[in-house]
């Protein structure tokens, strides 16, 4: 079984309520936030401190995982160094750092936060710290693959001495962790066991996110035995705690292996009902903003720390300036105190240029890097999906058709005419989700091949003509430029059938060892089409795709006379590392 994604979004994610105590909880955010202000007012930095944290919780009962609570936890990691407090202040880092794992995105900048807290913890030896660092930041271990050859044996040390101080919580989750780690090297007795002890301390410590991923892990075990319908019980004991809390993580996880359980009992209808759920969670998570905006938190937070620097750079040459204007008046009747006045401010303000120029440049890498992040991982997902569905229920569903077919003899008509009929088209269903996911011909062939491919499947089921021209050899691109190329001219035409009422759309393709030029061209009703569009909007997204890129976009269009979208980018930042342009 496919474990090696499986907690991105599950250890200690709460999830977001229900309205009704959301609606509950807005007086507790406004008393809290209230009282902040007035400790701020009296320089109660260290109860401000505890505030926020509190506030975040709040937030995070309210909202799920969004980025009040994550600004919340900053704040109030700021007012612990204010107060001087820096245990709070490093404690602050590992709730910092636990939150970010909740995204497989922020671990790197959850692994930062948590080996500080760590150093801090152990030179002031407070062991159930230690413990709590050492188990966030094996959490982040046990998702990598392959699993390190050391995490087993930092999980047994670790809940070894959970159990030494009694810590029944850490111990738990130390066993929690180790059942999921020999469920990923393939030892189910052991798997087995250690979930079962970390089930009972959780009953016996009322964590319920513990509860329901221990029953989560027994049901993979007994997947693993091949008992469908005993891993499918807990399962259900599982989706029961995962709902009350409103998990979609979990709800995800939880349905894709429940159609796991329904295809090996035969149960296909229901295992495409399942893989069906899982796509709706995953969509929920995805396309939620608090998603979106919480994989910026971390960037955010380093363009505010270059603002600082700025600040302090800015009142440095404040300072300096000041020293220039005695030197000033101590040099005045001296030329070669001037010179040297003049040569120092103009150097001055060469550094303070450089320094502006050194910060846009840093805050546009950041940038770029997010919008990287957050394309590779809707790519990576659909990926992901893809192959699950080609590989497990596409498989299950041609076994089934090929049974059939070798046993038709023995059905009477009126059962075999129908069964094949609804074989096929499942079997045409899962293939159409699976290339719409991930297109068979993009990655095998490349990009011509691929909007070839898609150009002849759209005029099967519509009445509109498309055409597609291209002139000059492309030469190989790079994946991501494929993907990102064919998902923009997905985006066009499946925007002129909707929107157009053309009776013909033409696709160009033209390459030269210098340029790519694409031209999207309808015949139809036309319209205007403003030079910035609004976030969200799927002309922003081309746009923000193509910028990506390097490249221009432009739309030209008229009443009646049709639209005409001509896309230009440079060759160089499209081919694959290594491969001469030469067309």
């Amino acid at each position: 079984m496919n474990l090696y994604a499986l907690l991105f979004f599950l250890l200690g994610l709460g999830g977001l309520l229900q309205r009704a105590e959301a609606r509950a909880e807005v007086p507790a955010v406004d008393s809290s936030r209230k009282a902040i202000r007035q400790m701020l007012v009296e320089k109660n930095y260290r109860g401000a401190a505890k505030a926020y944290q509190e506030l975040g919780w709040l937030y995070h009962q309210q909202y799920g995982y969004n980025k009040y609570t994550m600004e919340a936890y900053f704040n109030g990691m700021k007012y612990y160094s204010l107060a001087g407090d820096s245990a709070g202040y490093y404690n602050e880092h590992i709730v910092i750092g636990d939150y970010y794992t909740h995204d497989f995105f922020m671990q790197a900048s959850a692994e930062q936060y948590l080996r500080k807290a760590l150093q801090f913890f152990v030179r002031v030896k407070n062991v159930p710290k230690i413990i709590e660092c050492r188990l966030d930041l094996a959490n982040i271990d046990q998702k990598r693959n392959p699993v390190p050859p050391t995490l087993l044996t930092e999980l047994r040390a670790v809940e070894r001495i959970s159990a030494e101080h009694k810590e029944l919580y850490f111990q738990a989750f130390a066993q929690n962790l180790l059942a999921n780690t020999y469920s990923r090297v393939k030892q189910p007795d052991s798997a087995y066991f250690f979930a079962s002890r970390s089930l009972a301390l959780s009953k016996q410590v009322r964590v319920n996110w513990l509860i329901a991923l221990n029953h989560f892990y027994l049901g993979i075990v007994e997947q693993f035995r091949n008992h469908p319908q005993a891993a499918l019980d807990e399962y259900r004991k599982s989706q029961a705690l995962a709902r009350a809390e409103n998990n979609v993580g979990m709800l995800r996880e939880l349905a894709k292996h429940s159609a796991y359980s329904y295809a090996s009992m035969g149960n296909h209808k229901r295992a495409y009902d399942e893989i069906l759920l899982s796509l709706d969670f995953a969509d929920q998570f995805y396309q939620s903003e608090q998603t979106k905006s919480i994989r910026l938190q971390e960037l955010d937070s380093q363009i505010k720390t270059l603002a600082v620097e700025k600040q302090l750079a800015e009142e440095k040459s404040r300072h300096q300036q000041m020293l220039n204007s005695g030197l000033i008046a101590v040099l005045i009747i001296s030329v070669l105190g001037v010179v040297a006045l003049v040569f120092l401010r103009r150097q001055q303000k060469l550094i303070a240029h450089q320094q502006a120029v050194i910060a846009q440049q840093q805050i546009r890498q950041l940038e770029l890097k997010s919008l990287q992040a957050m394309i590779e991982g809707q790519e990576s997902e659909r990926s992901r999906i893809a192959r699950d569905l080609h590989d497990g229920l596409g498989i299950q569903l041609s076994r089934i058709k090929l049974f059939v077919e070798a046993h038709q003899e023995q059905l009477p008509c009126s059962v075999k005419d129908p069964l094949n009929q609804f074989l096929d088209e499942a079997c045409t269903e899962t293939r159409l989700i699976s290339n719409d996911l991930r297109p068979y011909a993009l990655s095998t062939f490349g990009l011509v091949p691929a909007v070839e491919d898609l150009i002849q499947k759209l005029n099967l089921v519509n009445e509109t003509k498309l055409f597609i021209e291209h002139y000059g050899d492309l030469p190989p691109l790079g994946d991501e430029a494929s993907v990102m190329l064919f998902r923009v001219l997905q985006e066009l035409l499946n925007n002129a059938l909707k929107h157009a009422q053309a009776q013909s759309i033409t696709v160009q393709i033209m390459a030269n060892d210098e340029t790519l030029l694409i031209s999207v061209d309808d015949d139809g009703l036309g319209g205007h089409f403003p030079e910035k569009t609004s976030t969200g909007n799927g002309m922003a997204n081309i746009r923000s795709r193509i910028d990506y890129l390097g490249g221009q976009v432009m739309w030209q269009s008229e009443p009646d006379r049709g639209t005409s979208v001509m896309i230009s980018l440079p060759m160089h930042k499209l081919v694959r590392p290594g491969t001469p342009v030469n067309i």
